[in-house]
């Protein structure tokens, strides 16, 4: 059986890679769909322990939960 990735939204499809995540096909369609400098978020070199934890934090808000059954 073959799976649609066309007809999956985003966030369908990354819930489907999460759940197969060695099907490499479903993760190059996702790839191919990403535009980097639309979303792209850039960060200076933390200076200090400080900054290296605030953009610790500011990643965390942006990928979510890294474990689907983690809050």
């Amino acid at each position: 059986m073959t799976t649609n990735y066309d007809a999956m939204t985003n966030a369908e499809l990354r819930a489907y890679i999460l759940q197969h995540r060695d099907d490499l096909d479903a993760m190059e369609v996702f790839f191919a769909r990403r535009s980097p400098d639309a979303e792209a978020t850039w960060f200076a070199p933390p200076k200090t322990e400080a900054e290296w934890q605030q953009q610790i934090e500011i990643l965390r808000t942006i990928l979510g939960p890294v474990n689907p059954g983690e809050a």
